[in-house]
């Protein structure tokens, strides 16, 4: 059965997500934040993140409704945090996102509007798939990532926990990208990068 739901989050990454549970026919009780804001009065301000120990961790699933990009780390917390309480998250899926029937789906997952995400993937948990995102065969996301809108991930690329790859980037096939690694707008991937590293361009370097 499925349960209420708890947005983490008042900006826009959360007003997205708010439409997509709409669509998705599940009921969204609220959302937590150090304050509420006029711009999601249509949903209830519930406080904030603490009000969630109130409820039991039966009774609520949770969804993080942080997306840019200096809120990796801060995703990572809050997923973790609530994980060791008990608390489950869904996994938020557009309607129009194309998955085939191999991908492997971690917990708290969100996949948008237009993204495509093909044969074999693994994804793990708490990842963002976003807008119109293309995630090709046999690739390997491990938790926390977020993939901007247009990314294109070539097939068997491995991605490590907490990066970041930027908007409209290009990483080619059998690329691997180390953990906590931010790879710049509209850059094209055609080595290996490290992990805790910043890499841009085209091709794209450390820096």
């Amino acid at each position: 059965m499925n349960k209420p739901i708890i947005i983490i989050g008042d900006g826009g990454h959360a007003s997205v997500l708010l439409e997509i549970l709409h669509a998705m026919e599940r009921k969204v009780i609220g959302y937590t934040s150090p304050k509420e804001r006029i711009e999601l009065t249509h949903i209830r301000y519930l406080g904030t993140d603490e009000v969630i120990n109130d409820l039991a961790s039966d009774e609520v699933e949770l969804v993080i409704g942080l997306g840019t990009i200096n809120v990796t780390t801060h995703r990572k917390g809050l997923f973790e945090k609530f994980k060791n309480k008990g608390y489950a998250f869904t996994n938020v899926i557009h309607p129009s996102a194309t998955l085939s029937p191999s991908v492997c789906l971690g917990e708290g997952t969100q996949i948008m509007a237009g993204a495509i995400v093909q044969t074999n993937v693994k994804l793990v948990d708490n990842i963002i798939i976003n807008t119109g995102a293309i995630i090709d065969h046999d690739c390997n996301v491990k938790s926390h990532v977020h993939i901007a809108p247009g990314v294109t991930l070539s097939g068997n690329v491995y991605v490590g926990e907490s990066c970041h790859i930027g908007v409209g980037a290009t990483v080619i096939q059998g690329v691997a990208i180390g953990d906590n690694t931010l790879i710049g707008a509209g850059s094209v991937v055609i080595t290996d990068i490290a992990s805790n590293k910043k890499a841009y361009g085209v091709p794209a370097k450390e820096v």
